[in-house]
């Protein structure tokens, strides 16, 4: 019995599969107001979908039950050698959702965490796998404005505050130096740019989506305009691009990166005739998106320092061993960070 999103209440709605209740709870209200029972301590989560991964992983990855997909050998060099190897329990939510009741019950989590939409359809998934298995759905509010107040929900839920308040003070601060950098840059010195999604470098967020926020939140100007609704992720075309003249093209795609110079048509792009096409570092997480999670706190400095270096000037090298250090749990030698960071 496959959980798909769309059709998650039609395929839960037979016999209940309630697991006993626990003698000893607590009460705990998630992002979307939810009045959960919660054990009294939590050491088993299991991780909804590709974002509450990192979370669970940064703040409590003892108690991950397994990963939504198994990291490859590139992405586990960057992860602490206890989760490397945990089981693949596929996933509940977004495209490709593969789990069903039995494996989630099979896995005797504590509790089921995710992190990103807080709307409608997720409350009703959320509430339904909940009332059929009797194991607490939490939802943790994911939009990147609230990292901090969420990261300090979500360990209280764990039953690790004081991680969850040096992880919270650190986006914080991140937040706060990504706005002195922005106030100093006057708006006409700000660079527009356009994402390149896909080894064809077609595929892109238009303006306030998820996965173009980063870029608007360090004070460029996301180019794509015209393209689908508010929050999509849009298909352009290479007319469009060359209309658009970005100053600047970050992709997060290699063979894209590799290839673009000689793609017939984009040496009409300024960006990249200037060349200033930036890959974005993609380990153990992506540092513009995928996902969409706590992993883009880094990308904030990255991008701060690729597009403002004269306000910026920060080392990023020491704020990426930093980074890794705090959250991941690794502290990467100087020839990862090279590999890290070198491309552009």
């Amino acid at each position: 019995m496959t959980l798909k999103r769309r059709h998650a209440l039609a395929l839960l709605g037979g016999t209940l599969l309630a697991r006993p209740a626990l003698a000893q709870t607590r009460e705990f209200i998630d992002s979307a107001k939810r009045k959960i029972s919660l054990p009294a301590q939590v050491s088993r989560v299991f991780v909804a979908g590709p974002p509450a991964s990192v979370l669970a992983y940064v703040l409590a990855r003892e108690a991950m039950v397994g990963w939504i997909r198994q990291p490859s050998p590139a992405e586990k060099e960057f992860l602490a050698a206890s989760a490397r190897y945990l089981p693949e329990t596929g996933r509940l939510t977004g495209r490709g959702d593969t789990v069903s009741l039995e494996r989630l019950l099979a896995a005797k989590p504590d509790l089921v965490l995710d992190f990103g939409s807080t709307t409608d359809t997720y409350i009703s998934l959320a509430d339904r796998v909940q009332s059929q298995t009797g194991i607490p759905y939490v939802l943790i509010d994911g939009r990147f404005a609230n990292t901090g107040q969420s990261l300090k929900l979500a360990a209280g839920m764990l039953g690790r505050q004081q991680r969850g308040a040096a992880l919270a003070a650190y986006a914080d601060k991140t937040f706060a130096t990504v706005d002195e950098v922005i106030a100093r840059v006057p708006a006409d010195k700000r660079p527009r740019v356009y994402l390149a999604r896909g080894p064809e470098g077609l595929e892109t967020g238009a303006r306030g989506s998820i996965n173009t926020e980063i870029i608007e939140r360090v004070g460029a100007i996301n180019v794509v305009e015209g393209l689908g609704g508010r929050g999509n992720i849009a298909t352009a075309s290479l007319e469009q691009i060359i209309a658009w003249q970005p100053d600047v093209v970050v992709t997060m795609d290699r063979a894209f990166f590799e290839s673009v110079k000689s793609k017939p048509g984009w040496d009409q792009v300024r960006a990249v005739k200037e060349g200033k096409v930036f890959l974005a570092p993609s380990l153990p997480w992506g540092w513009i998106d995928a996902p969409p999670s706590l992993n883009r706190l880094i990308g904030l400095r990255w991008l701060l320092q690729a597009f403002h270096p004269a306000e910026a000037r920060l080392d990023l090298r020491a704020d990426t061993r930093a980074f890794y250090d705090l959250f991941y749990g690794v502290a990467p030698s100087d020839a990862q960070l090279d590999r890290l960071l070198g491309e552009r």
